[in-house]
């Protein structure tokens, strides 16, 4: 899959760019929460979700790089957001939490930053319904990728079960989308190689093409 992470939209245009993307044949949206302690950028909140809650009917994922995702992670679902994703980062114990979240009816997603070792989430992989492994430092869109995310994706592929999703965000274009899914990534977020390389339906189907070309079955 090709999902659109909305972080480089022209957010004057947020309801035309949400539909540019429908018919572009975006399966899902993928939102970026940042709370500028967690990661040393602000984004947006919860009105932006349920502003695109408003105007699709695509599944939204909120990919929560803030402090204390226990205490938010309710709203932005009540808010629109399908799936959510936070860090295994920030939080003593995932566990709990990705259990919340199924309970709530989310799609309860873990994500890992370069520098943390697959082995760290292995243990709660079973609570998992997706797994984001990231390829940039997280905080800012646009970033260069960082190849030792393909190991961790190898080796993340090799032990996840297999109805749990791999992700992989930060830096996947149409350079290295190829090496993501030949590694294992099923879902690949992608901002820059789609917002800066309109239309988004070439650009999309550019990707999935290169996806497809090298993609092995988790």
């Amino acid at each position: 899959m090709i999902v659109p992470s909305l972080l480089l939209c022209d957010f004057a245009r947020l309801g035309d760019e949400v539909r540019k993307l429908e018919d572009a044949g975006a399966p899902a949206l993928h939102l970026d929460v940042m709370d500028g302690h967690f990661v040393p950028n602000l984004s947006y909140g919860l009105p932006i979700v349920e502003a695109v809650r408003k105007v699709t009917e695509l599944p939204i994922e909120t990919h929560l790089m803030i402090s204390d995702p226990a205490q938010f992670a309710e709203q932005f679902h009540e808010a629109g957001a399908d799936a959510i994703t936070f860090h295994y980062e920030a939080v003593d114990d995932p566990r709990p939490l990705l259990t919340k979240l199924r309970e709530l009816g989310a799609v309860a997603g873990l994500a890992y930053n370069v520098e943390t070792p697959v082995s760290a989430i292995r243990p709660y992989l079973d609570a998992c319904d997706l797994v984001l492994t990231m390829s940039v430092t997280p905080g800012f869109g646009g970033q260069h990728f960082e190849t030792e995310a393909l190991a961790k994706l190898r080796e993340l592929s090799a032990m996840a079960p297999p109805e749990v999703l791999l992700e992989v965000d930060g830096g996947v274009n149409a350079d290295t989308i190829a090496d993501c899914a030949e590694a294992g990534s099923q879902s690949h977020i992608i901002g820059s190689g789609i917002f800066r390389h309109p239309p988004y339906g070439e650009a999309i189907a550019k990707l999935q093409q290169l996806a497809r070309s090298t993609s092995r079955t988790h």
